[in-house]
């Protein structure tokens, strides 16, 4: 038999099975290892550890400077350039924009200043000139048109109308409440200067109705239609004026009179220029 067995002493036992020899055990060490345990602890789901990435590594995103620079609020002239100090100016509703255009024909309350105060806007005025831009324009190619049929004449369409038109209403609502403002900053009287623009923007409202109106061919009622018109919008405009700066100085009179007399200029050039036609 091998030398790796043994016998059961001297016996000879029927039927045996050799028994193993004997060997020392042998103790396998394994390194300590990182694996994770289970079962899993508090920060399942989480990568614990101090794990710093290689120096090589681009860590743009994960400063925070560039983040702060990019959300923070710009300062100084840069916020001319941004649109989000002119948010609060359109922020309006539409039953907001149809208030202020009814008030606009309400002259008499002269309270529109005081109403718009804490929330003056520029989307009603901004469109009301857009529009009245092109329905001025269009309305005017229209009414000279019917102009010339009437008379057998031929009739060419007039772009110039439209350009003439954006520069004058355009033109009025932002240089006219610009000059006021300043001139009522010369006279220490407290105004806004959003708050003139948005003044000045609706009091122009009336004239798209008139324009539709004066398409009609008769002078006499293009005349009776424009100076209605005027007459309401240079109203409401120098009555909110009044209540608005008399309390602050005795010069009221003389803006309201110079505002009056302004806009009542605006509608005799907006219909001599658009509704009124000089035949050969």
């Amino acid at each position: 038999m091998s030398t790796g067995y043994s016998h059961l002493g001297t016996e000879n036992v029927s039927g045996s099975v050799p028994v193993a020899a004997e060997v020392d055990h042998m103790v396998l060490s394994f390194p300590e290892s990182n694996l994770q345990t289970f079962p899993p602890g508090e920060t399942q789901g989480k990568i614990s550890g101090s794990f710093l990435p290689p120096s090589d590594a681009d860590d743009t995103f994960s400063k925070p400077g560039h983040r702060i620079q990019e959300e923070g609020e710009l300062t100084g002239w840069q916020r001319f350039f941004s649109v989000s100090p002119y948010k609060p100016y359109f922020n309006v509703d539409t039953s907001d924009v149809l208030e202020r255009i009814q008030d606009s024909f309400l002259a008499y309350r002269g309270n529109f200043v005081e109403k718009t105060g804490d929330s003056p806007d520029m989307y009603g005025p901004f469109w009301i000139c857009t529009t009245l831009i092109f329905v001025s324009a269009a309305l005017g190619n229209f009414a000279a048109y019917l102009a010339h049929m009437s008379r057998d004449e031929p009739w060419h369409y007039d772009i110039n109308k439209v350009t003439w038109s954006a520069g004058m209403f355009y033109g009025y609502v932002a240089i006219v409440p610009l000059a006021l403002y300043f001139f009522l900053k010369y006279l220490g009287i407290t105004s806004g200067l959003v708050q003139l623009w948005c003044l000045y923007g609706y009091s122009l409202f009336i004239f798209i109705p008139a324009s539709f109106i004066s398409v009609v061919p008769i002078e006499i009622f293009r005349w009776v239609v424009a100076g209605v018109a005027g007459f309401v919008s240079a109203s409401f405009l120098a009555i909110n004026l009044r209540s608005h700066i008399r309390t602050q100085s005795d010069r009221w009179f003389l803006i309201a009179i110079s505002s009056f007399l302004l806009q009542l200029g605006l509608a005799l050039v907006l219909k001599l220029y658009f509704f009124t036609f000089i035949f050969n």
